[in-house]
């Protein structure tokens, strides 16, 4: 199997700081049930397969801030273990804080699973850039009913995104095998203020179960320019919208 660049294991009280990853075979930073994790002024860049740029696994107190992006999947993707093996272990990762970071190419900017079978709590995301014709998504948070998880508390504010391919916001239950299992996911308090897209497909693009809605989505002044379709929200229950645009228009998310 492709390695991880830089995987620490049980660790505590971890700095990486002034560094440059390129070209991991896999993922490049992957810490796993560890706590106190700093990412500061590092720079990652690979456009292979897999090639998250830092996935925390399992782990609490971390903070990435003044990082630059540029992968083959997604930049920043947390998560919590896959399927029985994280039922197993059972430990959410949590208190996540993401600021002032660059995000290009990738899958993903900020996105949340699919291996989340632990779940995960508190994610913290401000001052960010996203912005390529070839990074699919701003926001992204997805699993199914094979992976499960409870994904709650996802803060995101003063995010400027230029340019996604897809959509800026996307929360998708029905990931690869779909809903083909018996650990259904929940998805619930999900904020975004003061988001700034200038192009992409949809604003949001929502897919979860009738049995299991995402509840608590709020966005607050936010403002989606050059939305080619109108957004796609199946099963959100009770959205609540402040201030949006889209394409200077205030509109209905919830029209299909």
């Amino acid at each position: 199997m492709r390695p991880n660049f830089f995987q620490p294991y049980k660790c505590k009280n971890i700095l990486v700081e002034g560094v440059t990853f390129k070209n991991s075979p896999m993922w490049f930073l992957h810490p796993v049930l560890c706590e106190n994790v700093t990412l500061r002024n590092v720079t990652v860049e690979g456009l292979g397969p897999n090639n998250d740029g830092f996935d925390p696994e399992c782990s609490k107190n971390i903070l990435i801030k003044n990082c630059y992006f540029d992968t083959g999947d997604d930049c920043i993707a947390i998560k919590s273990g896959r399927n029985n093996d994280g039922r197993r272990i059972n430990i959410p990762c949590e208190n996540i804080v993401i600021q002032n970071c660059v995000m290009k190419e990738g899958h993903g900017g900020v996105v949340i699973g699919s291996e989340i079978s632990g779940g995960v709590r508190n994610v913290f995301a401000e001052d960010c850039i996203m912005s390529s014709p070839h990074l699919e998504r701003a926001i992204r948070i997805k699993t199914n009913s094979i992976r499960g998880g409870v994904l709650e508390n996802i803060f995101v504010r003063n995010l400027k995104v230029d340019e996604v391919r897809e959509a800026v916001l996307k929360i998708d239950y029905f990931y690869e095998e779909g809903d083909a299992g018996q650990f259904t996911p929940e998805v619930k308090n999900i904020y975004l203020e003061n988001i700034e897209s200038q192009k992409s497909q949809y604003a949001i693009w929502i897919k979860a179960y009738d049995r299991s809605p995402v509840r608590n989505l709020v966005l607050k002044n936010c403002m989606f320019a050059n939305v080619n379709n109108y957004n796609i929200m199946e099963n959100v229950d009770e959205p609540m919208f402040f201030r949006v645009l889209v394409n200077m228009k205030h509109k209905d998310l919830n029209k299909k």
